[in-house]
């Protein structure tokens, strides 16, 4: 069973990297929707949304967001961290289909064990479609513990 294991604020480096890979399924986008409450046809339509400058239905913004948020919490700094703030500027559309990498790298040691990450997505061809940074609260004690199961979740 994998294990999920965090960086307190001491063990923290600048330069130090993370990553995580996703690729983007219809059942994200309906289970985002469902989830956030944004049924803006632009992801959920694509009729409307070909007829959209994008030409075809995009995911939701945050949910890159989500997915920099879930790398934070499971693998840079890693459990145990709190999110302070997020600022993110989204270049590209990412699309159904497309495979996400999330890069983390540790830009900042603050003081009151603040950390500033920067926060990057790109898609399958190596393009940007994110960029930013976060914001934290680094855990002061080490944890390691059983990585929980993935919820299974449907939509109706």
């Amino acid at each position: 069973m994998s294990r999920l294991e965090n960086h307190t604020y001491d063990e923290l480096e600048c330069g130090q990297q993370a990553n995580i890979q996703h690729s983007v399924s219809e059942q994200d986008l309906q289970l985002f929707a469902a989830v956030s409450g944004d049924v803006n046809p632009v992801h959920l339509d694509e009729a409307f949304a070909a007829a959209t400058p994008f030409k075809g239905r995009i995911a939701h913004g945050m949910f890159s967001g989500a997915l920099i948020s879930a790398a934070i919490a499971c693998e840079l700094p890693g459990p145990g961290t709190i999110y302070i703030g997020q600022e993110l500027s989204f270049l590209r559309p990412v699309r159904l289909g497309d495979s996400l990498r999330v890069e983390l790298e540790i830009l900042e040691k603050l003081p009151k064990n603040r950390v500033k990450i920067a926060t990057r997505v790109f898609n399958q061809d190596n393009k940007q479609v994110v960029d930013g940074f976060a914001t934290v609260m680094a855990p002061s004690e080490k944890v390691s513990i059983a990585r929980p199961a993935r919820p299974q979740a449907r939509v109706d």
